[in-house]
């Protein structure tokens, strides 16, 4: 693929993340897919819902780029989601995909990145003040805010949505407005990846694994894209040779062929604080 046209699938700013590993490590010529409207797959703001997974999303971004760069040989995309940590309550998860397609071959390689590195967060504000308040914390202005309306207590962007705020003067007037209008306002922080350094960055950290596993082969068919997909727990304690919730091995796995590997870690023991036999 050297030296390839490769259509970048964004209207956020992505290819700031996206464009210097794609040329740099991948060999590419990446170029931004110019008039693609990404919202039309799913939109942080609810106002409209994301059809199927990440990976979904981004194969339909990188689809709907190609009907607009004809030329161009690989598509990429990346698609983000955030949420409550699956293991730490009151602690968020941003969920980076980053996706490649070779249009001539229909292979494709994806590159994940997981971090609490992220200010996702909302409010429902009654007051200006609480909502300047919420937007200082975040970040504002260097990292956006989204304003809302509010139904049943739920955000409504069908009766109120601001999105490009740029100001403090600016947001106090859309608070005002919107409280104005439906009795309270939901804030929230912008997650879009223009409006959000903090997802830049997790988005760049997606596609430097990508770029990573683009360099590891398969044993079993030779393809790129062979990678660590999950940790097997059991690391045997130094003292008494128990199972410890420690990882023992990794698990390497190829999504072409399902060939499966388990290496294990250079530990070949735990320390005993961490077994519930010699430390309770």
């Amino acid at each position: 693929m050297n030296g390839a046209r490769a259509v970048l699938a964004t209207m956020h700013g992505k290819e700031r993340a996206l464009a210097p590993l794609a040329a740099g490590f991948l060999g590419l010529d990446p170029r931004v897919a110019e008039g693609l409207d990404t919202d039309v797959f799913g939109t942080f703001s609810r106002d409209v819902a994301r059809a199927g997974a990440p990976r979904d999303a981004a194969r339909a971004k990188i689809a709907a780029a190609f009907r607009l760069m004809p030329e161009a040989r690989v598509g990429l995309a990346s698609e983000g989601s955030f949420g409550p940590h699956p293991g730490l309550p009151f602690a968020a998860l941003n969920r980076e995909l980053v996706l490649l397609i070779d249009r001539e071959t229909g292979r494709e390689l994806i590159g994940h990145h997981a971090t609490m590195a992220t200010n996702f967060a909302h409010d429902v504000v009654a007051d200006v003040e609480a909502g300047l308040a919420f937007a200082a914390k975040a970040g504002f202005p260097g990292h956006g805010v989204i304003v809302m309306g509010v139904l049943d207590g739920q955000p409504a962007p069908q009766l109120a949505l601001f999105k490009a705020i740029a100001s403090e003067a600016e947001l106090a007037a859309v608070l005002s407005r919107t409280i104005a209008l439906t009795g309270a306002a939901h804030i929230e922080t912008d997650m879009r990846a223009h409006r959000n350094p903090r997802r830049m960055r997790a988005i760049r950290r997606a596609m430097i694994d990508l770029v990573r596993r683009s360099r590891s082969h398969c044993p079993g068919c030779a393809r790129p894209g062979f990678a660590m997909t999950g940790r097997v727990p059991g690391l045997p304690c130094a003292w008494c040779s128990g199972p410890t919730h420690l990882t023992r091995a990794e698990v390497w796995a190829c999504e072409r062929c399902d060939h499966t590997e388990e290496r294990p870690v250079a530990a070949l023991t735990a320390n005993p604080m961490h077994c519930a036999e010699c430390n309770p």
